[in-house]
């Protein structure tokens, strides 16, 4: 049965009985707006394409050498080119070189090399025989970096040439030239070891600055013996171990001993100390108390001898003129409101109070004088 021809610009029905779709109508505006963008966009993507062939642009980590091949100054050319967009003739009239201006790594390893990038690169394992005669596999990572491109570029060449005809052929005849002077123990000794990286960068940096390379950093990771030798070693070193540590066993129960003695003779000494201040203590105490019965006594000399002084000044001061006149003032204080007076009867010896020159006399062991005072009246006899 014949097929039904489709007529132009009629809808036709879609599969699973949709609505009708204009297919070809939109086909053909689809093809004649195409063909009225194609102008625009050659006129838009030709100077675009035409500037990218103008310039070329120097990643970030990177530098640039241009290359002149046609003209006047041709070949290498001494301006080293940052990172950015650069000028250049297109056509094969120059032509810009890119290097790697970060630091580079160099890996001499039996390990899987996982990691992969074009700032580190892989080597067969350093095989290094030992000055005793011994082989040893040593691991290293060298790193290093482009310190002069134009150098690089003229000796070497473009491209990854620094790495493959630079710096790859040197590295493992400069690690057997510095580490093989190692006996099979050195090279468990750290500092030596180290010292012969040290010497292995001094030597790569002696053959590869001249061509524009220097070496940052000879790291030794890891070594190995074979099986037989490594257990020979390590039993060895076991051995070895084993005598330093009885050795320091020894030291440290001397060590202990001396401790012990010094603290003995700490405490004897903070002992005697103390029995010493103790005794200070006691010899200050005793002067203070002898400086104070001291004091005490001088003071209580003091005072008696003053007052003695006091009692025979006041003795010699009853005996000077006029005190008689002091002892009658004290009298009649005392007979001050009296009215009447007992007088003993004894004659001429007896004592009549109330006679003042009489008794003066008396003290004095004088006569009365004539015309002594008579007993006031109210005074019987």
């Amino acid at each position: 049965m014949p097929k039904p021809e489709l007529v132009p610009d009629v809808p036709h029905r879609a599969p699973g009985g949709g609505p009708y779709i204009d297919v070809p109508g939109r086909l053909g505006r689809l093809r004649r707006w195409l063909i009225r963008l194609l102008p625009l966009l050659l006129l838009v993507l030709l100077p675009l394409l035409f500037a990218r062939s103008l310039f070329t642009y120097v990643e970030p980590g990177s530098t640039g050498i241009l290359e002149v091949k046609i003209g006047v100054q041709r070949g290498i050319q001494e301006r080293v080119y940052g990172p950015g967009y650069w000028f250049v003739k297109p056509f094969g009239f120059e032509k810009m070189h890119t290097l790697p201006g970060t630091v580079q790594v160099l890996e001499l390893t039996t390990s899987d090399q996982d990691y992969q990038s074009l700032s580190h690169a892989y080597d067969r394992v350093a095989r290094i025989q030992t000055s005793d005669g011994f082989y040893v596999d040593v691991d290293v990572s060298i790193l290093y970096r482009i310190a002069d491109p134009y150098k690089v570029m003229t000796i070497l060449g473009p491209g990854t040439r620094y790495l493959d005809f630079g710096i790859r052929p040197k590295a493992e005849p400069m690690l057997k030239q510095a580490l093989g002077e190692l006996t099979t123990e050195d090279f468990f000794n750290s500092p030596k070891r180290t010292e012969k990286a040290e010497a292995t960068r001094e030597l790569l940096n002696a053959d590869l600055e001249s061509k524009g390379l220097r070496v940052e950093s000879v790291l030794v990771r890891y070594f190995k013996y074979s099986d037989e030798i490594q257990k020979n070693i390590e039993e060895k070193k076991l051995q070895d171990q084993l005598v330093f540590k009885n050795e320091a066993e020894a030291r440290a129960a001397t060590e202990k001993a001396k401790l012990a003695r010094v603290k003995q003779e700490g405490e004897a000494k903070v002992q005697i100390a103390l029995q010493e201040g103790e005794a200070y203590r006691v010899q200050k105490e005793a002067e203070r108390d002898l400086y104070t019965r001291k004091k005490k006594a001088e003071g209580s000399l003091l005072v008696k001898s003053a007052e003695a002084e006091a009692m025979d000044l006041k003795n010699k001061a009853m005996q000077d003129a006029g005190a008689d006149r002091k002892v009658a003032l004290e009298v009649a204080h005392v007979l001050e409101g009296i009215d009447t007076i007992l007088l003993p009867v004894g004659g001429e010896k007896g004592v009549n109070l109330l006679d003042l020159d009489g008794l003066i006399s008396r003290l004095n062991g004088t006569k009365a004088p004539t015309g002594a005072a008579v007993a006031p009246s109210g005074v019987q006899p």
